[in-house]
């Protein structure tokens, strides 16, 4: 990697793509943010397990924020070192090569309409990709386009068709999308940590795996050439605001909190609560693969070196169950009334929230499961409700942290959390009680977004190790457990009843 002059000024941009809005943050080399912008997108949900996306909209907002990002702070290209990108993960786009178009809204990862791809054996790939075959990974999605849209097949078979995750589609359009850029075609690529959530790559050797591909029914010649995450993903088209700057990261977003949150030594582990909760745990430069339904991912991989493993328990309801309380519910007028409510009670009283909307993910796997309340009296209330939900989260995590302990042996001392919800302090204190560790939280808790400038600066050559960058991710706040084992066993106890009620409950859908 190259080193960049001390002489200019040090500014990393990055892009993050999330699952309800985009953001553009630019920051300083020693991590202080200079500038934001963010917008969020649509949600569209046509039917019952369905949820898509407008890849053209969330093209527009990316354009919107980057430009309002750079103009608060009278920035010019010339300012700005690198570009760093990280994107909402196995969610699906396919494209026309000619004219930029979406041949259908985005499969968004939450979708359930795939979940036949596992067959009656959803470990049938488990050794070759790292993941379960569900409706969870991008690959599947891919072939329904393909299957779905009147003669997409076709299409794509005589090369007029392009298909890749969130962070492929941004990178073409970046880098020039049908017009290209000063007599160069945009860039059709992604990165391992990318391609490691399609169903499609093997993890052992980063490339498409042709028997999966042709099994899946997604022909090679839609897919992204796959590079390591930090690198050369060419430069930002020159019609913008960003004209001529270098793309030196691509991590999708649980990988780009990992690498934001200094997880950089095996044994390191971090959980972001969003829309959905990501717990990633670094293994070092080996896959290891799991026997207690967790999933094996890259973390990153930087250009010419071996890709950094990851084991990863991924919940599908975080933030997005408070979010239901608020706008489907009514119980909360806003997201934060649900620490000031929860504080009000000592206890849930015995009610369990199981947020089971689309089924459960690891490490249960149940995607016949659905949403329950269990353990109403009459003595409940909105207060124990919203205690329950933010003991849910806690639990969810914990039935992860338990199953990557029994794969990989290590015990955890602590765990880094990041994400939206952590600035709530109660939930925090509940996170460290239910596992009985310590939680640490950063100073800035948008990890993700930081990983991928981080990541970029490191592909420019701003930071001279990996140690540099984690001297910038100071810790601000920890809780240490206070509940006893004995109470602690009780509230466990009482999730696994209350679980097991959700099960079956799908029907014919």
């Amino acid at each position: 990697m190259g080193r960049v002059s001390e002489s200019r000024t040090e500014l990393l941009a990055a892009i993050d793509q999330g699952t309800t809005s985009t953001r553009c943050v630019i920051i300083t080399r020693s991590g202080e943010v200079v500038a934001s912008a963010q917008c969020e997108h649509r949600q569209i949900m046509p039917r019952q397990g369905w949820v898509e996306h407008d890849a053209a909209e969330i093209w527009a907002n990316v354009r919107q924020v980057v430009s309002q990002a750079v103009v608060d702070i009278d920035a010019t290209p010339e300012d700005i070192s690198a570009l760093g990108l990280t994107n909402q993960r196995e969610t699906a786009v396919v494209w026309e090569k000619a004219t930029g178009r979406p041949i259908h809204n985005a499969i968004v990862w939450q979708d359930t309409r795939t979940s036949a791809i596992g067959g009656g054996d959803p470990e049938r790939w488990l050794e070759r990709t790292g993941l379960l075959a569900s409706s969870y990974p991008a690959g599947p999605k891919i072939a329904w386009f393909l299957d779905h849209v009147d003669g997409a097949r076709e299409r794509a078979e005589r090369g007029e068709l392009l298909a890749g995750t969130m962070d492929t589609w941004l990178l073409w359009n970046l880098t020039g999308g049908a017009r290209g850029d000063e007599g160069r075609p945009a860039v059709h690529a992604t990165d391992v940590t990318n391609a490691s959530r399609t169903l499609l790559m093997d993890l052992r050797t980063q490339t498409w795996d042709e028997e999966l591909c042709e099994k899946v029914g997604v022909p090679l010649a839609v897919l992204p050439e796959i590079r390591a995450s930090i690198g050369d993903f060419g430069t930002v088209r020159h019609r913008g605001t960003l004209a001529g700057v270098p793309i030196a990261a691509i991590l999708g977003d649980q990988s780009a909190a990992l690498f934001g949150q200094a997880c950089f030594e095996p044994g390191d582990a971090k959980n972001t609560y969003g829309t959905g909760l990501f717990l990633l745990l670094n293994t070092g430069d080996q896959p290891h693969f799991s026997e207690h339904g967790l999933l094996t991912t890259i973390g990153w991989q930087v250009a010419g070196e071996e890709p950094v493993y990851a084991l990863e328990g991924s919940v599908a309801v975080g933030g997005s169950l408070i979010q239901w309380l608020r706008d489907q519910l009514g119980i909360l007028r806003t997201a934060g009334e649900s620490e000031t409510l929860a504080r009000e009670v000592p206890d849930s009283a015995g009610v369990y929230v199981v947020p089971a909307f689309s089924g459960l993910f690891a490490p249960r796997w149940r995607p016949d499961a659905r949403g329950v309340i269990v353990g109403l009296t009459r003595f409940a209330d909105r207060r124990h409700i919203a205690r329950a939900a933010l003991e849910a989260t806690c639990l969810q995590t914990r039935e992860v942290v338990d199953a990557m302990v029994a794969d990989s042996g290590v015990q955890l001392g602590r765990l880094r959390v990041d994400g939206g919800m952590v600035a709530n302090d109660l939930l925090m204190q509940l996170q460290a009680d239910v596992l009985g560790i310590e939680v640490e939280r950063p100073a800035n808790i948008e990890t993700t977004v930081l990983g991928a400038a981080f990541a970029a600066g490191y592909g420019r050559g701003l930071y001279y190790s990996l140690s540099d960058i984690a001297g910038l991710v100071p810790i601000e706040s920890s809780w240490s457990p206070a509940m006893s084992q004995v109470d602690r066993g009780v509230l466990v106890d009482g999730w696994n009843r209350a679980v097991e009620k959700s099960f079956d409950l799908a029907g014919d859908e």
